[in-house]
């Protein structure tokens, strides 16, 4: 089983950043996908970004030059930070693990952007 746990979801203005960062633990194995999704209120779940174990990274069109991923392969974690955040970032954004054949999720932190 893999556990993930998120962090560093706040509130903050428009134009302000936030860092996610999202710990794996449990029976982690070294070749897999690590990626952040948001859901916002009456919305399905989308991708944000995700990045290989090698570090080839995705990012959905709408953050594209905003967001960035990345991660430490040493402390099983991945982080997202967020720039220039605009009030339709507002969401749960959730960390994902793809390993073996299965998705794993995180619990979800809260983003919200408003002045």
């Amino acid at each position: 089983q893999v556990q993930l746990v998120e962090s560093g979801g706040d509130l903050v203005q428009p134009g302000g950043s936030l860092r996610l960062s999202c710990a794996a633990s449990g029976r982690l194995f070294s070749i897999n996908v690590m990626g952040w999704y948001r859901q916002a209120p009456g919305k399905e779940r989308e991708l944000v970004a995700h990045i290989t174990n090698t570090g080839y990274a995705n990012y959905a069109d709408s953050v594209k030059g905003r967001f960035t991923i990345s991660r430490d392969n040493a402390k099983n974690t991945v982080y997202l930070q967020m720039n220039s955040l605009k009030p339709e970032d507002t969401a749960v954004y959730y960390c994902n693990r793809r390993q073996d054949g299965n998705h794993y999720w995180g619990q979800g932190t809260q983003v919200t952007v408003s002045s």
